[in-house]
């Protein structure tokens, strides 16, 4: 009975995030700015106050698929939030901006999580194959070991929970101090941030309980 708990947890916890998130995006989407600005003008006006008037900004395809990129040092936009004028589209346009903050700065968790992403990539690419041969064969060691590489990709995600509260937390910081929005549209955008870091949170809770699974299954092997 435990073992289905924790599957429904795993399947429900991010879906209710993903319908939270999703819900108060398209609010907040037809909201328009008082000062009627997109997207790609707030990025722009946040990087060059920072000096960061080398960082490209550029448009980007998919929904929500906005995200900053330390090697190419670019923010990358989706369609709607790169033209949108909206509570939306400033609040992850500054989010992504702070990301470029942090990266100037070097910031700590943003820098660590860089350099461990090579191998966490590759150990949760193999993880679920090593399980598999390990659940076929009743190799208990080898099942340890497919676990353990699981593990890595929840430590992947508990590092990046302070790199997206801290980026959320000086976009509210850069949206007062250039005056980009009023104080109503700033606890809006608030509420968008702050839907978007539940789905960072529902993530690790999922990938927690995931392993807790995993863990069930060797237990009820080794007996």
């Amino acid at each position: 009975m435990e073992y289905y708990i924790v599957l429904l947890g795993i399947l429900v916890i991010p879906l209710i995030a993903q319908l939270y998130v999703s819900a108060t995006y398209k609010k907040n989407k037809t909201i328009e700015l008082n000062k009627k600005i997109s997207g790609f003008e707030v990025a722009r006006a946040i990087l060059d106050d920072n000096g960061l008037n080398s960082i490209y900004i550029v448009e980007t395809k998919g929904t929500l698929s906005d995200h900053y990129d330390p090697k190419q040092k670019v923010v990358r936009l989706s369609t709607d939030i790169y033209h949108g004028e909206s509570v939306a589209a400033c609040a992850i346009a500054a989010h992504e901006c702070g990301h470029a903050l942090q990266d100037k700065e070097g910031y700590a968790y943003m820098k660590f999580r860089s350099f461990i992403f090579p191998v966490v990539r590759i150990a949760t690419q193999v993880s679920y194959g090593i399980i598999l041969v390990a659940i076929i064969l009743e190799m208990l060691n080898l099942l340890l070991l497919g676990i353990g590489f699981v593990s890595l990709g929840l430590l992947f995600q508990l590092i990046t929970l302070p790199v997206e509260f801290d980026a959320s937390k000086r976009a509210k910081k850069l949206l007062n101090k250039l005056s980009i929005t009023t104080e109503d549209e700033n606890k809006k955008a608030s509420s968008v941030l702050s839907a978007a870091a539940m789905t960072y949170v529902a993530g690790v809770l999922a990938s927690a309980l995931e392993i807790l699974r995993l863990v069930m299954i060797y237990n009820n092997r080794r007996r």
